[in-house]
């Protein structure tokens, strides 16, 4: 008895699988699979892209090439976690002090934070998270275009992004209570605002065999008063025309190549 009511089952299993919706969609299915894998291989899509590492490492960044800016101390994180949740171990954090800034100036000393990734699959955390996971509160938030001419023929007009933060503790950073950021990607050779951008240009690149993303951020230090969005803004135009042009030309990847 046990035995005939497997067989109807076996049976009843068998003409499901012959019916003709289910080798219609078996069909297609795997018509569609062996398509894409033909399309992949005749028109150069790639889905897993190869490491692009830089020119040169960040950390032979030389110091005699940023004009009027002295680099007071470089700062290396200790703590592993936290490397690994920045995804990556090509990165500087410089402190720079502007020497042609007034000594008490809110701009005169900034922080300059640069991370390379050779072979993204994620755009990491942004500062709106990374402050705010660290106890600062977003005061204000918005984009701005830097106009950039350092008189040496690097003419660049670029969207950043612009933010303050708030805090009640005090240190080196945050005297007078809040601070201002700013940053923006390189992105395969082109520059991004925000995250959504740079993912955005990652994306759109199937028929490269690489990829890769920089990070750039400012954190502008102040005595009791802080850069308001005016001067932090101009500072940072001009510091990145002094900061990008060394990048561009001596350690990112050459896209166009």
């Amino acid at each position: 008895m046990i035995r005939d009511v497997k067989t109807q089952i076996m049976r009843y299993n068998i003409r499901l699988y012959l019916q003709p919706a289910f080798l219609i969609c078996a069909v297609v299915l795997a018509t569609a699979g062996a398509g894409m894998s033909i399309a992949i291989k005749s028109f150069g899509v790639y889905l897993r892209k190869e490491p692009l590492p830089l020119k040169k490492s960040l950390d032979l960044l030389n110091e005699n090439d940023l004009a009027s800016y002295k680099v007071i101390s470089k700062l290396k994180i200790e703590n592993e976690e936290i490397v690994r949740a920045l995804g990556t171990e090509d990165y500087i954090q410089w402190i720079l002090e502007d020497t042609d800034a007034a000594a008490n100036g809110p701009v005169k000393k900034c922080m300059l934070f640069i991370t390379y990734y050779q072979l993204p699959d994620r755009v990491p955390h942004v500062p709106e998270e990374c402050y705010a996971g660290g106890g600062f509160q977003r005061l204000a938030s918005d984009s701005v275009t830097l106009e950039i001419n350092n008189n040496a023929g690097f003419e660049r007009k670029i969207r950043g992004k612009y933010l303050v933060f708030g805090s009640t503790r005090a240190n080196l950073w945050q005297k007078g209570g809040k601070f201002p950021v700013l940053y923006l990607f390189k992105v395969n050779g082109d520059y991004a605002a925000s995250r959504e951008e740079a993912r955005i240009a990652l994306n759109k690149n199937l028929f490269r065999k690489s990829s890769y993303f920089c990070k750039v951020e400012l954190v502008f230090n102040q005595t009791l008063i802080p850069p308001n969005k005016e001067q932090a803004v101009k500072a940072s135009e001009k510091l990145l025309g002094v900061i990008l042009p060394i990048l561009e030309t001596k350690h990112w990847p050459d896209w166009e190549k």
